[in-house]
């Protein structure tokens, strides 16, 4: 099972709040933060002005929660791969195969919230950085464990002068910079480097 974050989309109509993430989290995820105001937001919800600030004291904390939530049910997921009767090694080629298949194609709702909005928010909105940066750091000890628990069961080759955490840092850093770069260049050349170096690394 790969992340995937279709759960965060199909929020009951009858819970205002629910509809309003998720209506927000497909639109900033197609068109980014910057391009759309609250009155496409409201308006693609169907629901009116006040409703949104009843929830949200400004646009700014409205992305914050889309981004917030956005890692919680990306949590879900990776526990779900966690669970799977399988190697660490083939946990972790799992998510990555994941990831370099998605990437590949056009990005869409389902998998371009994060590579789109890293890009963006940063100089724009605190809270949002640091929700994003939290997010990172989740993926981050998640991917760390996978290495620890390959070098326990003996299917992640062990390096040498360097921990698991440090491992998972570079790995993460590598495939998201290098989904950025295909998303500008419009090519796929940064992320099968960085398939290659970590199916290398995997020994695979």
């Amino acid at each position: 099972m790969t992340p995937n974050n279709s759960d965060f989309l199909n929020a009951p109509a009858t819970d205002t709040k629910s509809h309003l993430l998720a209506t927000g989290y497909k639109l900033l995820a197609n068109k980014g933060f910057t391009a759309v105001g609250i009155k496409q937001i409201l308006d693609t919800a169907g629901i009116p002005k006040g409703s949104f600030y009843h929830y949200f004291a400004s646009k700014e904390a409205f992305g914050e929660a889309i981004i917030k939530g956005y890692f919680e049910h990306y949590k879900n997921r990776l526990q779900a791969i966690s669970n799977q009767d399988i190697t660490a090694q083939q946990k972790l080629h799992s998510y990555f195969q994941y990831w370099y298949d998605t990437q590949q194609t056009s990005c869409d709702h389902e998998k371009c919230l994060v590579v789109k909005l890293s890009g963006e928010v940063s100089d724009i909105s605190d809270p949002m950085r640091e929700a994003l940066a939290g997010g990172y750091m989740q993926t981050i000890h998640w991917i760390s464990e996978q290495i620890e628990a390959g070098w326990k069961d003996g299917s992640v080759p062990t390096a040498d002068n360097l921990s698991a955490m440090s491992i998972a840092k570079r790995w993460y850093y590598a495939w998201l910079g290098a989904s950025l770069i295909a998303k500008t260049s419009r090519t796929n050349d940064s992320l099968t480097e960085v398939w290659q170096m970590t199916v290398s690394e995997l020994g695979l």
